[in-house]
């Protein structure tokens, strides 16, 4: 049993959907006071008024700088602080190399790697003031780990995420805040709906655990890093994946 996190101020970034969701759903079922930001206003309003518990919302561009420090400052005003920042949001369109225009690369470069900085900085302040923090990187085994073709750019982003991850770890160390990622396998949301049946069922093949994975898997690491017991943890990573990553070929597969 984890400490209780009831009456926490949390941000998660890309809140509205997906993983996102998976997390506040997690946190708000936990007592915090969530806030999710995203830049849809109209998901946004729909996951608030969905998602059971104390949960708001702001509408941000996660790659912006005065959007972001906006966001995370009229959040800590609402929720009377800030206790852990769930920096979340991303964006994956799958262009091959040869087909991708460079404006592309910086933009999913920006929502996904700047954001996190941006988002980490923002916080920063309200660490301080409160004498301690969390952040918790939603990164992915795409980049760090696997590659797949069209995710250049994604896995690029994922892999910067745990670069900037170790310094950020050393610097944030000053406010008693810690920081550290979750690294999502193929986990079920709207996004790996739209790639096709065909990948999901050849994706759920090479799991050994013989499934996607659920947002809410997702939402449990990063409320285990956020908690009390996960203090003198910072700078580090899970994978959480259903052992997908374990697996040498489609054929050792088939012997279990």
């Amino acid at each position: 049993m984890l400490t209780s996190i009831k009456g926490k101020s949390v941000i998660v970034t890309g809140g509205s959907k997906g993983i996102g969701r998976g997390i506040a759903t997690v946190f708000a079922r936990q007592g915090a006071k969530v806030t999710i930001a995203a830049r849809g206003e109209d998901e946004l309003k729909t996951a608030a008024s969905e998602i059971e518990g104390d949960v708001r919302y702001e509408v941000c561009d996660v790659s912006d700088w005065d959007s972001v420090k906006a966001m995370v400052d009229s959040t800590a005003a609402a929720q009377g602080g800030l206790d852990i920042m769930c920096a979340n949001a991303g964006a994956f369109p799958q262009t091959k190399m040869v087909d991708m225009d460079p404006s592309e690369w910086d933009q999913v470069l920006s929502t996904n790697l700047r954001s996190s900085f941006l988002c980490v900085k923002a916080a920063i302040p309200h660490f301080e003031k409160a004498g301690k923090g969390r952040v918790v990187l939603t990164s992915s085994i795409t980049g760090p780990i696997t590659g797949f073709p069209g995710w250049s750019h994604y896995g690029a982003s994922k892999a910067g995420q745990l670069g900037f991850m170790k310094t950020a770890a050393m610097e944030l160390s000053r406010y008693n805040t810690t920081i550290n990622a979750v690294m999502p396998g193929n986990i079920y949301t709207e996004g790996l709906q739209d790639l096709g049946q065909d990948y999901l069922d050849t994706m759920a093949a090479s799991i050994p655990l013989k499934r996607l994975g659920d947002v809410e898997d997702i939402g449990n690491a990063a409320l285990f890093f956020a908690s009390d017991e996960a203090g003198y943890i910072t700078g580090q990573q899970v994978v959480v994946d259903g052992g997908q990553i374990i697996p040498e070929s489609l054929e050792a597969m088939e012997e279990i």
